[in-house]
């Protein structure tokens, strides 16, 4: 009889057995603590079985490679992204929403626009993008034309890049010079101003 465990009855560092889906939650946790520390790219499920305490066959019994586990990742991010942009009062508000997210939220970012290392066809991550992607054009179209142009396509693609650009450029520590001890979102909020008028 063979003496192995299943890999969803993992017990964690205590000896308390993980149920099912404390187990998934607590690599994913891992995973993003790995990613924050290190970026995507090192990632492996031999050392997040490690950092999370459980077996080397936990990681992959739940998303079976690394690719599975980052597109999971960046499928909770998006939805994560869309909820807060859903909330947001008006475009200015969603681009402010947009690079707190990506402040409060480092390792998701990064996966989630890193398509080399995903599923891209992965059903749970396309319609969470699409849900992100249909709050910041619902955000843009509510905008009148005589603030944001005719086009209400290109303007979004103004309005992601701008937002997207700045929360790059913040992440990577390009804009400690210019930023300096002034809060980002709000030097956000000058920076939209500029380029979208009448958005409130």
């Amino acid at each position: 009889m063979s003496s192995s465990k299943a890999p969803g009855n993992e017990k964690a560092p205590t000896g308390r057995p993980y149920h099912h889906g404390d187990l998934r939650r607590a690599i994913l946790t891992a995973a993003l603590d790995a990613i924050a520390a290190d970026g995507p790219s090192g990632l492996s499920l031999r050392d997040l079985a490690r950092r999370a305490g459980v077996s080397h066959a936990a990681p992959a019994h739940h998303f079976k490679d690394r690719a599975g586990l980052l597109t999971a990742i960046a499928a909770e991010g998006f939805g994560l992204l869309a909820t807060t942009l859903r909330e947001a009062a008006d475009l200015k508000d969603a681009g402010v929403r947009y690079v707190r997210f990506a402040r409060e939220h480092p390792a998701h970012f990064q996966v989630m626009f890193a398509p080399d290392l995903l599923r891209t066809g992965d059903l749970e991550l396309t319609t969470a993008r699409a849900l992100a992607g249909d709050a910041l054009r619902e955000a843009v179209t509510a905008v009148p034309p005589e603030g944001r142009g005719t086009d209400a396509r290109l303007a979004g693609v103004a309005a992601w890049s701008l937002a997207h650009g700045f929360a790059t450029l913040l992440l990577g520590h390009n804009l400690d010079g210019p930023v300096g001890d002034k809060d980002p979102e709000e030097v956000f909020r000058e920076l939209a101003a500029m380029l979208f008028r009448h958005t409130e």
